[in-house]
C-alpha cells in the first residue's frame, strides 16, 4: 500500500532538480545581464591610461602648438577627411600659402591650418580610426590627456631621445608648481614634423598588451628618410607665420590660442578676441560622427542633432531652389530661341477665353432661335385650329424680337389645343398630321 509520505519521498529528487535547473538559468541570466552592463559602462568610460599612450605615441612629441592643433582637429573627423582630399590633390601646396587657399572651405579652422603640414594629414588620413579615438579622448578629458603627454616626453627624455637641436628647441619649465616639458620649432617659420618609432624613442614600452600606434611616414614627403635613434625628420616646411596658432597653458591644462596669429590667418567672419581665446568644440562641425562616452554625448549631442535637422531643411530648401533655378534657366533658354513661354501661355488661355465667349454667345442664339421657331410652331398650330391666320402671323413677327412673347404665344397655343381636345372628347389627332407626332417619321421639335 502506497502512502502519501512515499509519494513525497519519491518526488523529492524531481522537485529538487527542477529547482536547480531553475536557479542555474536565473544566475545565467543575472551574469549576462552584468556582462552586458559592464560593456555599456566600459563604452562610456573614459579612455585607460595604456590606451592613451597607445593612441599618443606618434604625436607626443611634436611641438606643442603642431600637437594642439591636431587635437583640435581629430575632434572633427569629417573635416580631416575632406582636407585630406584637397592635400592630397594638391601635394605641393604647404605652409601659410596653402591656409589661405582653402579659406573659403568650411572646414573648422583647426583642421584648415593643417593644410599647411601636408603630410600630417596624410598620415592622419591613412588612420581614421586612430584619429576618431584621439579627438574622443580629447574632449572626455582633455586634462588627463595633456598629464599622459608629459609622462610621455618625460620617458623619451629618460630614453636620451628627446634633445634640442637643429629641427626642435626642447625646455622643461615649471607652471602652476607642475613641471612640464615644452617643445617648440627652433625656427618659428620653419616647422619640421618628425616620424617615431615608438617602440625605440620611448625606450621599452609599458603595456606590452597595448602596442604603441606607428603611423608610417607618406614617401612623398618623407623621401629616403632614415630612421636615427628612433625619428625620421621630414623635409622643412617653411613660410608659417600665422599657420601655428595653437598652444598649451600646461599649469591649467587648458588648450590655447594665439588671437593675433589665428586673425591674421582666418577669414573675417571667423574673427576672435582675446576673450575667447581657447578652443571650445563645435558640434555642427561634428556632422554625423557620435560621441563615444556619455558626458560628451550629453554636452554636444544635442547641438550636433539640431545641426543635422537644420542641414536637412536646407537641403529641402535646396532642392527646391533648384528646380525654380533649372525652371529659369529653361525659360531664358527658349527666349534665346525666338520662343517666349508665358508669352504664349497667355496667348493660349486669351484664345481659350475667347473660343469660350464666342461659345457662349452661340448657344444664347441658337436657344432663341429654337424657342422662336417652338412658339411659331405653336402658334400656327392653334391659328389653324381656330381658324385665324392672321394673329398667327403677327404671333410669329413679334417672337422674332421677343423670345418672351414667343414663349407666352406657345403657351396660348397649348392652351387652345387643349381646349379643342375636351370639345372633341380626345378623339382629334395632332396638328400637322400623321407625320408630326412627336418621335414619329417627322423632325422632331
Amino acid at each position: 500500500m502506497t502512502t502519501a509520505a512515499s509519494h513525497r519521498t519519491a518526488a523529492g529528487p524531481n522537485w529538487g532538480a527542477s529547482w536547480g535547473r531553475l536557479l542555474r538559468a536565473l544566475l545565467l541570466l543575472t551574469l549576462c545581464a552584468i556582462g552586458m552592463m559592464g560593456a555599456a559602462r566600459a563604452a562610456d568610460a573614459t579612455f585607460k591610461d595604456e590606451e592613451l599612450d597607445q593612441m599618443l605615441a606618434p604625436i607626443a612629441l611634436y611641438p606643442d602648438s603642431l600637437l594642439s592643433q591636431i587635437l583640435m582637429a581629430s575632434t572633427y573627423p569629417s573635416d580631416v577627411k575632406e582636407a585630406a582630399a584637397w592635400s592630397k590633390a594638391h601635394p605641393d601646396e604647404k605652409g601659410d600659402a596653402a591656409v589661405k587657399q582653402i579659406e573659403t572651405k568650411p572646414w573648422e579652422p583647426a583642421v584648415q591650418s593643417l593644410v599647411a603640414f601636408p603630410q600630417v594629414l596624410a598620415m592622419m588620413d591613412a588612420n581614421p580610426g586612430d584619429v576618431q579615438r584621439l579627438g574622443d579622448a580629447f574632449l572626455a578629458d582633455p586634462a588627463h590627456l595633456m598629464d599622459r603627454v608629459q609622462f610621455m616626453r618625460k620617458k623619451a627624455q629618460e630614453a636620451g631621445n628627446l634633445k634640442a637641436n637643429e629641427q626642435q628647441k626642447v625646455t622643461t619649465q615649471t607652471e602652476n608648481n607642475k613641471q612640464v616639458i615644452i617643445i617648440e620649432p627652433t625656427q618659428p617659420q620653419t616647422v619640421y614634423v618628425p616620424v617615431y618609432q615608438p617602440t625605440v624613442v620611448y625606450g621599452s614600452w609599458w603595456y606590452p598588451t597595448y602596442p604603441p600606434y606607428y603611423w608610417a611616414p607618406p614617401p612623398y614627403y618623407y623621401p629616403g628618410g632614415a630612421f636615427v635613434a628612433g625619428v625620421v625628420w621630414g623635409a622643412a616646411i617653411v613660410g608659417i607665420h600665422n599657420s601655428l596658432w595653437g598652444g598649451y597653458n600646461w599649469g591649467h591644462n587648458s588648450v590655447d590660442i594665439n588671437v593675433n596669429r589665428y586673425n591674421n590667418i582666418n577669414v573675417s567672419n571667423r574673427q576672435i578676441t582675446n576673450n575667447n581665446n581657447s578652443f571650445k568644440h563645435n558640434p555642427e562641425r561634428r556632422k554625423d560622427v557620435p560621441y563615444r562616452d556619455a558626458k560628451s554625448r550629453e554636452q554636444y549631442g544635442n547641438k550636433q542633432q539640431a545641426a543635422a535637422n537644420a542641414k536637412d531643411r536646407d537641403a529641402f530648401k535646396g532642392k527646391d531652389g533648384q528646380r525654380d533655378a533649372d525652371r529659369a534657366r529653361a525659360a531664358d533658354t527658349l527666349k534665346e530661341r525666338g520662343a517666349d513661354p508665358v508669352a504664349g501661355r497667355e496667348k493660349l488661355q486669351g484664345a481659350d477665353r475667347d473660343k469660350a465667349n464666342q461659345a457662349v454667345n452661340r448657344a444664347d442664339r441658337g436657344g432663341d432661335r429654337g424657342a422662336d421657331r417652338d412658339a411659331s410652331a405653336s402658334n400656327r398650330s392653334a391659328n389653324r385650329a381656330s381658324g385665324s391666320s392672321g394673329n398667327s402671323h403677327s404671333g410669329a413677327l413679334s417672337g422674332v424680337h421677343d423670345s418672351g412673347a414667343s414663349r407666352a404665344n406657345a403657351s396660348r397655343g397649348q392652351a387652345s389645343r387643349g381646349s379643342m381636345s375636351q370639345h372633341s372628347g380626345g378623339g382629334a389627332k395632332p396638328a400637322g398630321g400623321g407625320g408630326g407626332r412627336a418621335g414619329g417619321g417627322g423632325r422632331q421639335r
